[in-house]
């Protein structure tokens, strides 16, 4: 039966060509705008760590003026990074699995190749258990020992990228790549990995690439480096680089990874007497205000999705309801002027369920239609999007996946649905007797 009132729509829908083109451009304008906008937010809004949301925490500290909230916006929230001596001591005190303190900073790059020249790269300065952590997967060899960080080993984790151009993608673990002036033997090549937030450091960009080397953190403190993306300080630093671990400024990334929420419950009680204890050297003087959030939790704190970006896709979905109502009045429009075929089928035994059943279809065959022709809009308005913002952070958000195709086909199937319902209760309503005589 389904096939046969398949059959009628597609005959009905060739009959008036021009008023199916409408429909199906009305329907195809509102999913291309709102669809486009919405993978915007999809990609924004994503977790890369959603499987072990639980374990891995973001660990924060209130260590601000006690007369000045770190931000006046949200009084109550602490800063967003740590400074050196909390993110020292926390490490060294391994209360949690893994332990990853982390500052981004470059450092010059030699290549042994004479066809490429010297150049800059960014690279993470960063404890052993980032990469349990963050699990960036490996292309060869593997992130480096906690005993090579103790040492501050002349260890390297590099990106596919940098171990195509100096080793011409060969296995290159082993070998050696010259760092700032000094040789550091390659443990790692990581493949491809463009988390997206960028979740381990949203600080200077939640949408920018990952660093294309890792080294251990104790040699970003030995050549007396600090953060090249965010350093914060509500008073000043003692001389010299000395001070500035000894001082209160932010500037590092800390996170943990935990066995479970009673874990993590033990590792927020041991946050809470490590900074009672520093309360006793006049340390901390606001009121004690740790965090131990989740991932997701902590991408919420960090508004890493903004207010404006969901202002666009509420106004995108706007545009869609106003598409509907358009797909209303000419679905309206076009069933009540079948109203003497309707009472024709309903005079020789159509019952209104079937008639009902029939016009219903052929809504859900517009939205259909509707839906792929939107499909269409939404990859040429995320190939616009590319185009603008090429070579920035918005350019590799503007990709459409299988879930957002899925759900573009839905939403377009059930909003036609929805807006055929008044218009197909109207056609059932028609009287057989009143359309015979007038025929």
């Amino acid at each position: 039966m389904f096939t046969y009132y398949l059959r009628l729509a597609a005959i009905s829908l060739k009959r008036n060509r021009i008023l199916t083109a409408l429909m199906v451009a009305a329907i195809a304008l509102g999913i291309g705008m709102s669809m486009t906008s919405m993978t915007v937010l999809h990609m924004m809004s994503a977790n890369p760590l959603s499987h072990k949301d639980e374990k891995v925490r973001r660990i924060l500290l209130d260590n601000w003026d006690v007369n000045d909230p770190w931000d006046e916006d949200n009084p109550t929230e602490p800063p967003d990074l740590v400074t050196y001596q909390d993110a020292n001591n926390l490490v060294q005190a391994h209360k949690a699995e893994h332990e990853a303190a982390f500052f981004p900073n470059v450092l010059p790059l030699e290549p042994d190749k004479r066809e490429v020249k010297p150049y800059m790269v960014e690279a993470l300065f960063t404890t052993s258990g980032f990469f349990p952590i963050f699990e960036p997967p490996f292309r060869y060899g593997s992130g480096w020992s906690p005993a090579e960080d103790r040492n501050a080993a002349r260890v390297a984790v590099i990106d596919s990228e940098t171990n195509d151009k100096l080793f011409g993608g060969e296995n290159s673990v082993g070998r050696k790549v010259r760092l700032g002036g000094e040789d550091y033997t390659v443990v790692g090549v990581l493949e491809k990995w463009r988390p997206t937030p960028r979740v381990y450091h949203v600080a200077n960009g939640a949408f920018n690439d990952p660093q294309s080397v890792f080294v251990p953190f104790a040699i970003g403190i030995e050549k007396q480096l600090n953060s090249n993306s965010n350093n914060s300080c509500y008073k000043d630093a003692e001389p010299g680089y000395a001070g500035l671990l000894a001082s209160e400024c932010i500037w590092i990334d800390l996170w943990v990874q935990v066995k479970d929420d009673a874990d993590a419950q033990r590792y927020a009680s041991f946050l809470n007497d490590y900074v009672a204890e520093q309360k006793k050297t006049g340390r901390f003087q606001r009121p004690t205000n740790n965090r131990v959030y989740t991932v997701s939790e902590f991408l919420e704190a960090q508004r890493v999705v903004g207010r404006d970006v969901r202002t666009q896709v509420w106004l995108a979905f706007a545009f869609f309801a106003v598409c509907l109502i358009n797909t209303v009045g000419l679905l309206l429009a076009k069933f009540m002027g079948k109203a003497p075929e309707i009472g024709l089928r309903r005079a020789v035994g159509a019952s209104k369920p079937a008639v009902f059943a029939q016009y219903l279809t052929e809504s859900g065959l517009v939205g259909l239609a509707g839906g792929l022709c939107g499909l269409v809009l939404t990859g040429l308005g995320l190939l616009a999007l590319r185009k603008l913002y090429a070579g920035t952070s918005i350019e590799r958000l503007a990709e459409l996946d299988w879930s957002m195709v899925f759900a573009s086909l839905l939403i377009a199937l059930i909003a036609s649905l929805i807006a055929g319902l008044y218009p197909t209760w109207r056609a059932c309503q028609v009287q057989p007797a009143t359309q015979l005589k007038t025929q």
